[in-house]
């Protein structure tokens, strides 16, 4: 409580962000375990024969903890397809406030994908595919980015004469970071995935 009898401020670390708390941090590395189990297993053994107890005994906690994160393992996977796109939309709203819808979505996914290696996007898309309930629901996902990115361009760009278009850009951004990442993991990373990105947006503006 300070001087003026208003609640203290929570401590600050770099750049005046609020300092992660220690049961924060410990539920961030928890996570973080348990994702990097899953995937360590799902890679040596399979996705189908890795079971929960596996997962549960390889990151050093009970099943109960488990669900505590996870709802099974396929959301493991899924998690991280989410946390794309969350990470897109971030950078969306990072973009100069001059820039072009279409450039704007461009420079966001080629600036998230960039920081991904590509053995890690063709391991992750390869682990998908073989599932067919976690690839069913991955392109379910896709539907949320397009949701997504679209909410973030029409705040951006509010003009309500503009939301069709926003819509349909955002779709076919989505389309286009498909078709780059279908293409790494077709090619076994032959190309770096920036350069397929910009193969892949274009031959969108090409088309529009």
């Amino acid at each position: 409580m300070s001087a003026n009898g208003k609640p203290d401020a929570p401590p600050e670390g770099p750049q005046g962000a609020p300092r992660e708390g220690l049961r924060e941090r410990k539920r961030r590395e928890t996570l973080r375990r348990i994702t990097d189990a899953g995937i360590r297993l799902f890679i040596e053994k399979g996705h189908d024969a890795t079971t929960l107890d596996d997962i549960a005994a390889a990151a050093g906690i009970s099943r109960r903890t488990f669900f505590y994160y996870f709802k099974s393992k396929d959301d493991i996977l899924l998690s991280l397809q989410s946390g794309l796109g969350d990470m897109i939309v971030a950078a969306l709203r990072e973009t100069p406030p001059d820039t072009r819808p279409l450039d704007a979505i461009r420079a966001a996914i080629v600036k998230v994908c960039a920081t991904i290696p590509a053995d890690d996007m063709i391991v992750i898309d390869r682990l998908m595919r073989s599932s067919p309930t976690v690839q069913a629901r991955k392109q379910a996902s896709y539907v949320q980015h397009e949701q997504a990115l679209f909410e973030a361009l029409r705040e951006r760009w509010p003009d309500p004469q503009r939301e069709t278009r926003l819509r349909l850009l955002a779709m076919l951004a989505v389309g286009a970071m498909r078709l780059a990442s279908d293409t790494l993991s077709r090619e076994g990373g032959k190309r770096p995935i920036i350069d397929l990105l910009h193969e892949a947006f274009d031959a969108l503006e090409a088309e529009i």
